[in-house]
């Protein structure tokens, strides 16, 4: 079992950063991969951005550029930092672990920008 607890949402306005937290029950070196999804009003959930344990990263196209998405593994802990942010972005913000072939969720954070 893997608990994840996110953290760092809030509300911002377009152009301005956020930096999103989440933080692993267990030690994520052991964990195939970490990423960060969102799913806004109406919308499906969809990745944002992916990071393996050898630290290898993808991203969403939209979110090319402006976010990053790094690693503490000394803290168990996966940042998100999201720049310049646009109305589009607001969504409730996830975190996934996958390991050992299951799928771990923590609980959401929410991400509004307005314009």
């Amino acid at each position: 079992q893997v608990q994840l607890v996110e953290s760092g949402g809030g509300l911002v306005q377009a152009g301005g950063s956020l930096r999103l937290s989440c933080a692993a029950s267990i030690s994520i070196l052991g964990i195939n991969a970490m990423g960060w999804y969102r799913q806004g009003p109406g919308k499906q959930r969809e990745l944002v951005a992916r990071i393996t344990s050898g630290g290898s990263t993808n991203y969403q196209d939209s979110v090319k550029g402006r976010f990053t998405i790094s690693r503490d593994n000394a803290k168990n802990t996966v940042y998100l930092q999201m720049n310049s942010l646009k109305p589009e972005d607001t969504a409730v913000y996830y975190c996934n672990a996958d390991h050992y072939w299951r799928n771990y969720w923590g609980q959401g954070t929410q991400v509004t920008v307005s314009s």
